[in-house]
């Protein structure tokens, strides 16, 4: 399989003073949310080490830490296989976001300061500009950064803590699915999250942050239900790459479209 990347991430993993472990960690769960590396791809850390231009010790902890996170899972003689993120995936995480983003959204109302209210107020802006303008992925993208700006307003360490694991599925979840998204009534949903919290309105702000999971629930699942919808593993309607690579790193070019 072919992945296609901005130049600047093609450079070597080890010229930064990020560390190692952490930057090949990074690299490849952007890979995996951007769905440049579609589910059901197989890695092969061997070639992932060459192509980063680092040794396989990094690699290989970068990929146990994505398997425990669920972007990974590991198949009797495959492998490393990017892990599929269906209506059950999705489900379990609507479950805990709905509770966890109602206590950040309530937390917010009580401790947001005008500073960061402002900031909050920009970034819906240029959301909303995006989603008019049919900017969709970039609509979408600055619509997740909504919901981790509210949880970091809770001013709840732990809180932010216990949200940091989902950030990056939620983030990978609205990736999927943004091909068929209509931005700008997430943006309006936000919108009045906004106004509540900037209105120190604890019990409004709570009722919107569950009421906006809610819905945001129920027309994922349409989605991912879909049986003539886009494939999970791909946000633009193509099917999902099954790349097999062998010890050599090289790949047969098959392609599962099933």
């Amino acid at each position: 399989m072919t992945v296609h990347r901005p130049a600047d991430r093609a450079a070597a993993i080890g010229d930064t003073h990020t560390s190692l472990r952490e930057r090949v960690y990074v690299e490849l769960r952007e890979r995996i949310i951007e769905a440049e590396y579609p589910a059901g791809t197989r890695l092969v850390e061997r070639e992932i080490a060459d192509e980063l231009r680092v040794s396989r010790v990094p690699v290989r902890e970068a990929m146990q830490r994505l398997e425990s996170e669920g972007f990974l899972s590991v198949q009797p003689r495959r492998g490393s296989v990017v892990a599929d993120f269906g209506p059950e995936e999705a489900a379990y995480l609507f479950d805990v976001r709905e509770n966890l983003e109602g206590l950040a959204a309530r937390l917010a109302a009580r401790h947001a300061d005008p500073a960061r209210l402002r900031d909050l107020e920009r970034l819906l802006a240029r959301a909303r500009r995006a989603a008019e303008s049919g900017r969709l992925r970039e609509a979408v993208s600055l619509n997740a950064d909504f919901h981790r700006r509210i949880v970091e307003l809770s001013g709840n360490p732990l809180l932010v803590d216990l949200m940091a694991p989902l950030d990056s599925r939620l983030r990978r979840l609205f990736r999927l699915t943004s091909a068929q998204s209509d931005g700008e009534p997430m943006c309006g949903a936000h919108e009045r999250l906004y106004e509540a919290v900037r209105d120190g309105d604890e019990d409004a702000a709570e009722t919107l942050a569950r009421a906006h999971v809610a819905d945001t629930r129920a027309s994922t699942a349409r989605l991912l239900s879909a049986p003539s919808g886009t494939p999970h593993g791909t946000s633009d309607g193509t099917p999902d790459a099954e790349t097999h690579r062998g010890t050599d790193g090289k790949t047969d070019g098959k392609t599962d479209a099933g």
